[in-house]
């Protein structure tokens, strides 16, 4: 189809990698936990943005560059994990009263979850070495087979992005009358960014 080999693999692929934990999630769930369903969609948005760029990138040969120069490629791995573990630690000492790290602003949350995605080494590894696996070279299109991917990753991350507002909005606006329940997931998602970030530092 399009020059994608056996796309129903495909789709099921950008599913799974949609459905792992990690930092993306994160954003989402947080940013419509603050700024609501609007918030939550503006940051799926941003992880649709941040997707396309690292698709296009690859589909311009940044993968044979980072090969070539692995140097660069550590770069985006460091850059990535100091921005995930700045960002934790903020929210983790955030006082009562503070002004959100997230901030409750749709774009902001689009830019703050393209950025989460642009430096993800998770969404980087994808789109740089598994993302290829999938041209089919025999039958390949040219342009119209990575727009034809490019277009089943946008409308299967707006689902997935949908369904994930949807559900959390429906638990927050339980939660919300407990302003201490809140401050507590604030700190866990603070955690988890902090953790991820040093993760990834400590793995190079």
């Amino acid at each position: 189809m399009f020059g994608i080999a056996d796309y129903g693999a495909f789709v099921a692929a950008i599913v799974i990698f949609l459905a792992i934990p990690g930092p993306g999630n994160l954003a989402l769930i947080t940013s419509t936990g603050k700024g609501g369903i609007r918030g939550g969609l503006a940051a799926t948005l941003g992880i649709i943005a941040g997707d396309q760029v690292l698709l296009w990138l690859a589909v311009a040969g940044v993968a044979a560059l980072l090969t070539a120069y692995p140097a660069a490629f550590h770069a985006v791995q460091w850059l990535g994990a100091a921005y995930l573990a700045w960002m934790g630690w903020r929210m983790l000492t955030a006082k009562p009263g503070e002004a959100p790290v997230l901030n409750i602003r749709p774009r902001h949350y689009f830019r703050q979850a393209a950025l989460i995605t642009l430096l993800n080494p998770k969404a980087i590894m994808f789109y740089m070495a598994f993302f290829p696996l999938f041209v089919d070279p025999a039958r390949h299109q040219g342009a119209l087979t990575f727009a034809a991917m490019a277009a089943t990753i946008a409308a299967l991350t707006f689902l997935y992005g949908l369904i994930a507002v949807l559900l959390t909005h429906a638990l927050a606006a339980r939660l919300r009358a407990q302003p201490w329940i809140t401050r507590t997931l604030n700190r866990i998602a603070g955690v988890c960014l902090l953790g991820f970030g040093l993760r990834l530092a400590l793995s190079k």
